[in-house]
């Protein structure tokens, strides 16, 4: 972000396009999750985000793999397969998620007492 000569912020930046690829909780969870599993089937993504509807994880993978940070990998078979994984892009994200991850385990337990 930044400064702009007359003394307001300028939004057109690189913080605020990181930012914007992962509005909301769902992305980072996702990233993080296949991250940490490797590929995934659709069911099995799920299964780690039970709360999740399966209309919001179908547009929340759309998104994801438009901003190719991860891989759709369709199987020509009946049933149908299909695979999710990170792109090199995105594992690029990994060692930001390791730092939130060491930043909410040195704050998560302060917070909640």
């Amino acid at each position: 972000m930044a400064k702009h000569k007359f003394g307001y912020y300028s939004f057109d930046c690189p913080i605020t396009y990181t930012l914007s690829v992962f509005e909301g909780k769902w992305k980072w969870l996702m990233i993080y999750i296949l991250m940490e599993e490797g590929t995934l089937r659709y069911g099995e993504l799920k299964k780690h985000l039970p709360n999740i509807t399966h209309k919001m994880l179908s547009q929340q993978l759309k998104e994801l793999e438009k901003m190719k940070l991860i891989l759709r990998k369709v199987y020509n078979q009946i049933p149908p397969k299909v695979e999710y994984s990170l792109t090199k892009k995105g594992t690029t994200l990994v060692p930001i998620i390791d730092l939130l991850c060491k930043w909410g385990e040195s704050n998560w337990k302060a917070n909640t007492k």
